[in-house]
């Protein structure tokens, strides 16, 4: 797929696992588990899925995934099925070499989303993309620097303070464009100063969902997950959002759903739904 200057691939980084009703919040499992099943642990199975943008001198990646530094503690709460070098692997596979990277836009830094920013060098923590720059936004860094006793088991300072170290960051400000065709869009729902970035050349528009609506199942407003700080916010942003979605035709890509990479969407009587699946070719 392309989109202005840029040829657009999902990059798929491993597969993990959370709690359902964490994943659902206040809908009831009868529910939720019809599109998404539960292991013995309750534990439902999510993507988690980068996007990279080629074009324009630029090797774009938007997140990273979990990367590879978890112990098998962490690696068996979290159903971790990747390795170190999944994401290397998936990059290869479509002719990237880690050293081709030149920008990481970083939605957040929770671990499912900025762990594989950093790996592992003779044991020390060292950004995984050496030539890259790093757009994290400066709220959300402030916040990631004093997260409450809600959210601090979100954050590990290994996959983002090495970044600081090493000067490879780049500090985004607010909404707008950061990089040529890539602007983003920022929810404070699931966390301060979330930003999502949006591709587009004016005739087709890309969303990157984030956590926003993590998989195509918490497309319905209500279906928001107990992970977010400010659930309220979370949906008059939902709101706000699909409804552009929707009446510009966006394609919205879901980082977290474990089958759909992407869609667009459509309105009914009932609301907005899920609507054509979108391929990559």
């Amino acid at each position: 797929m392309r989109i202005g200057i840029y040829e657009v691939n999902p990059v798929e980084t491993g597969r993990f696992a959370l709690d359902g009703g964490a994943m659902f919040g206040v809908v009831p499992k009868p529910l939720w588990e019809k599109t998404s099943p539960p292991d013995e642990k309750n534990r439902i199975s999510l993507a988690a899925r980068a996007l990279l943008l080629q074009g324009g001198g630029r090797t774009v990646l938007v997140d990273t995934g979990n990367g590879g530094k978890f112990n098998e503690k962490l690696r068996s709460i979290y159903r971790i099925e990747n390795g170190a070098s999944d994401i290397v692997a998936s990059l290869a596979r479509l002719g990237v070499t880690p050293e081709a990277v030149t920008d990481v836009i970083l939605t957040h830094l929770h671990f499912d989303h900025a762990g594989g920013a950093t790996t592992l060098l003779n044991g020390e923590a060292v950004p995984a993309f050496p030539r890259a720059r790093y757009y994290v936004q400066a709220e959300h860094w402030r916040a990631a620097q004093v997260p409450t006793e809600r959210d601090r088991a979100s954050f590990f300072p290994d996959d983002f303070l090495p970044l600081r170290r090493r000067d490879v960051l780049e500090f985004t400000e607010g909404e707008g464009e950061i990089l040529p065709g890539i602007t983003v869009r920022l929810i404070h729902g699931h966390t301060s100063a979330l930003q999502c970035p949006v591709v587009s050349d004016g005739g087709t528009t890309l969303f990157y969902c984030a956590d926003l609506v993590p998989t195509s199942s918490h497309v319905p407003l209500p279906w928001i997950m107990a992970y977010d700080l400010r659930p309220l916010v979370t949906l008059e942003e939902k709101r706000r959002l699909l409804a552009q979605a929707v009446d510009e035709r966006w394609i919205m890509f879901f980082e977290h759903d474990p089958v759909l990479a992407a869609a667009r969407l459509t309105r009914t009587d009932k609301g907005i739904v899920l609507g054509s699946p979108v391929l990559f070719e």
